[in-house]
């Protein structure tokens, strides 16, 4: 059986999943001078499996490029991503920036939010992130250390009232959800 257009399927589909995660840090790194309160994004689930994965794709690839003389573009486009791609995007500081909030997700900049609400657990507190724009939520998680930060003197306006908001909603919920649209300040 020939795997070998199978292969360039997935690092075609790697090419286009490598890109995001590169552009998403490039635009981290233009953000990070902007950063309010931020911290490190968590481990996700699986994620030594998914170095294990990231170091046998790179025995594959020595092996098929060395002794098999094969080409290895498929599984070096899953390498870049397991291996250098997914640990480098953990580096992206999650939270609170001038323009906007970086959720678990995606960045989203302060004009696009039409509402927030909180989702209080055991070990953390979840922003929830509503969209102006389009009909989707975004999370952040907030972990603890975070969220006794937040009262800071050089917030934007824009970010002060997000948080003005959210502040009372948060100290006084407990297993409950909100969901109110900010008011334009």
């Amino acid at each position: 059986m020939n795997v070998q257009p199978v292969l360039l399927l997935l690092g075609a589909g790697f090419i286009v999943v490598n890109l995001r995660a590169l552009l998403e840090y490039v635009r981290f790194l233009k953000r990070r001078r902007g950063a309010l309160l931020v911290w490190p994004a968590p481990r996700p689930p699986q994620y030594t499996l998914s170095l294990a994965i990231g170091v046998a794709l790179g025995i594959l690839i020595i092996y098929k490029l060395l002794v098999a003389h094969r080409q290895a573009f498929g599984e070096t486009m899953m390498f870049i991503y397991y291996a250098y791609l997914m640990p480098l995007s953990r580096r992206i500081g999650r939270g609170f920036y001038e323009d906007g909030i970086w959720a678990d997700t995606a960045f989203i900049p302060y004009d696009e939010v039409g509402g927030i609400s909180w989702k209080e657990g055991e070990k953390q507190a979840t922003l929830v992130i509503i969209s102006r724009l389009r009909n989707l939520a975004r999370r952040l998680a907030v972990p603890p250390a975070a969220c006794s930060a937040t009262r800071s003197a050089n917030m934007p306006s824009s970010w002060a009232a997000v948080w003005a908001w959210a502040t009372p909603m948060r100290e006084t919920m407990c297993s409950r959800e909100h969901r109110e649209p900010i008011a334009d300040s």
